[in-house]
C-alpha cells in the first residue's frame, strides 16, 4: 500500500486522507437515510454532522496525543495539527463525537438516543473504510501466513485488514438490526460494545504502550467502552417504553436515495452481496499497491 496515493500538480493525495474523506461521505450518506426514516429533520442533521466530524477529529488528536507523548505536543504545539503524519485515536473520536451531541443536540432540536441510532450503522461504515488507508501495522508474524505484509524486511500483522472486515461485518449486523430495536440508544449502545469488542481484538497484534502482560491502554479503553454502553442499555431499557414501529417514516413514497435504499434494506442476498463486495474492493486497494512504493 503506497502513502500517496496520486497527486494534483505538487500536491500529494495521501491513501489515509483520501480513504478517511471517502469514510465521512459513505457515513454522512447513511446517516441522511437513516434521519429521514426516524423523522429527523435531515438539514439539522446534516449541520450536525459537520460539527461532530470536528469535535471527532479534535478527540481523535487528544486522546493520541494524551497517552501518546503530551510533554513532546507541549513543546511542540504546531505539530498537534500535522494528522497527515498518523496520530488519531478512535476511542477520542467517539468520545468527541459524544460530546458533540450532548452539546448540540438540544440546539439543533434533536432527541439525542435516537440521533445517536441514525450514526451508528454510518460510523461503522466509515470507520471500515477509512482503516483501509492506515498504514500503522501490526507486530511481526510468527509464522509465514499469506495474508502478512512484508514491511522493511519484516513480515507483520495487516491489522488495518482484521480491522476493516470486522467493522464491516458490524456495518452488516447493524443495518440489519435498525428496524428491530424497540428503544432509542439500544442500536447506538451496540455498536460501541462491538466496535470495543472489535477493536481490542486487533490490539493483540497491534503496537501500544501495555498496562499489564499483553493488554494495552487501548484494551483498558475499550473495557470501558464495553461496560458504559452495558450499564447505559440497561437504564434506557428500564426508562423507555417498547416501540410498535421503531421507523418513523412509512417506505412506499421513497425515491432518489431513499428509495434505492429501500430496495436494499429488506433484501439480505443483495446486503450479503454488497458485502462481501465492499470487503473484496478493500482488499484490492490495500494488497494492490506494494508497501513503500
Amino acid at each position: 500500500m503506497r502513502r500517496v496515493l496520486f497527486s494534483l500538480g505538487p500536491f500529494p493525495v495521501y491513501t489515509f486522507g483520501f480513504m478517511m474523506a471517502l469514510g465521512v461521505l459513505a457515513a454522512t450518506l447513511i446517516v441522511y437515510i437513516e434521519a429521514n426514516r426516524k423523522g429527523l429533520n435531515r438539514d439539522r442533521v446534516l449541520d450536525f454532522v459537520l460539527w461532530a466530524l470536528v469535535f471527532g477529529i479534535l478527540g481523535a488528536r487528544l486522546g493520541y496525543i494524551l497517552f501518546a507523548d503530551p510533554l513532546y505536543y507541549l513543546r511542540n504545539p504546531l505539530q498537534f495539527f500535522h494528522i497527515q503524519d498518523g496520530g488519531l485515536s478512535i476511542h477520542g473520536a467517539v468520545i468527541g463525537g459524544v460530546f458533540a451531541g450532548l452539546l448540540l443536540s438540544r440546539r439543533y432540536r434533536l432527541p439525542f438516543w435516537r440521533l445517536a441510532d441514525a450514526f451508528a450503522p454510518g460510523l461503522a461504515l466509515g470507520i471500515a473504510i477509512g482503516r483501509v488507508g492506515c498504514d500503522v501495522f501490526g507486530r511481526p508474524m510468527s509464522s509465514p501466513w499469506p495474508w502478512g505484509v512484508v514491511v522493511n524486511g519484516q513480515l507483520l500483522h495487516p491489522a488495518q485488514v482484521y480491522e476493516f472486515v470486522l467493522d464491516y461485518l458490524l456495518f452488516f449486523y447493524l443495518w440489519r438490526q435498525r428496524k428491530k430495536v424497540t428503544y432509542d440508544g439500544r442500536l447506538f449502545l451496540l455498536f460501541i460494545a462491538l466496535y470495543a469488542a472489535i477493536r481490542g481484538m486487533v490490539e493483540f497484534v497491534r503496537y501500544n504502550p501495555r498496562v499489564v502482560g499483553p493488554f494495552s491502554v487501548a484494551h483498558l479503553a475499550s473495557l470501558v467502552f464495553i461496560i458504559a454502553a452495558g450499564s447505559v442499555d440497561v437504564i434506557l431499557k428500564h426508562r423507555s417504553r417498547p416501540k410498535v414501529i421503531p421507523g418513523a417514516r412509512p417506505e412506499a413514497a421513497a425515491s432518489g436515495i431513499d428509495g434505492i435504499a429501500g430496495k436494499l434494506e429488506d433484501s439480505l442476498l443483495w446486503q450479503s452481496v454488497l458485502l462481501i463486495l465492499a470487503i473484496a474492493l478493500s482488499l484490492l486497494v490495500f494488497y494492490g499497491f506494494p508497501v513503500g512504493s
